[in-house]
């Protein structure tokens, strides 16, 4: 299921944004902006890839488009990823950057898969980040993520290596931090990427909205025209 939703996105052409801002020096830290025009609040818009070099914005600017067709203003955000300067703290360092050079109002921050840890975690670390979150399978939980070992142990190159794993969970696992606005998350129960158990285990923690997506896997809520990606913009309105 999710190989077959992976190819589906990586399928469709990447759409050039209206106009691009930076935060920062690096080639990473730019910000492309969609529907600049639309009269609603800003949706900003973290991406997944396990924080690996190889998976940039590029894969969301569809889904950053089609958001801006529906009447939303949106601010797809890139970040310095694993390989290239990336990692813990500089890549949730640079989430916070994007933030502040954006400023307010952000009506919602969402994030997919690894996206969605790095809108979990500002959603706990950042005053006022948005109105609220709202996020697609995220990897929420990265103490249990490093026990099953996700992406040939991704878990562990993120945060600096195996023996600086358990000293940085208490900064960057977002089990252990506390929310401080309105989380939903949306998880499909056919996900071959991203086990669901982290999202419920997330949910029970803190109390935030969980919806399954029956028989639906990792990269269909992102994916313009399909019935996952209807349910998503409901969710991001």
């Amino acid at each position: 299921m999710s190989q077959d939703e992976c190819k589906a996105l990586l399928a469709l052409d990447p759409v050039p944004p209206q106009d691009q801002v930076r935060y920062g020096p690096h080639p990473s830290q730019v910000i492309d902006l969609y529907g600049e025009s639309a009269s609603k609040g800003r949706v900003v818009l973290l991406h997944g890839g396990f924080w690996r070099q190889e998976w940039d914005r590029a894969h969301l600017s569809p889904f950053a488009a089609a958001l801006a067709g529906h009447g939303m203003r949106v601010a797809l955000v890139e970040y310095r990823r694993l390989g290239d300067g990336g990692g813990w703290p500089a890549t949730v360092e640079d989430v916070d950057a994007a933030l502040s050079r954006l400023g307010a109002p952000v009506s919602v921050l969402f994030g997919h898969s690894a996206g969605g840890y790095l809108a979990l975690w500002a959603a706990a670390k950042r005053d006022r980040a948005a109105g609220r979150v709202v996020v697609a399978a995220p990897v929420a939980d990265l103490a249990r993520a490093h026990e099953l070992r996700l992406d040939d142990g991704v878990v562990a190159d993120f945060l600096g290596g195996e023996d600086a794993v358990e000293g940085r969970l208490w900064d960057a696992d977002p089990m252990r931090l506390l929310p401080r606005i309105p989380v939903e998350i949306l998880h499909g129960t056919a996900d071959a990427e991203v086990p669901i158990e982290l999202s419920r285990r997330y949910a029970n923690n803190w109390g935030g909205r969980l919806h399954l997506l029956p028989g639906v896997g990792h990269y269909a809520p992102i994916t313009p025209r399909t019935p996952a990606f209807d349910v998503l913009v409901r969710s991001l309105r």
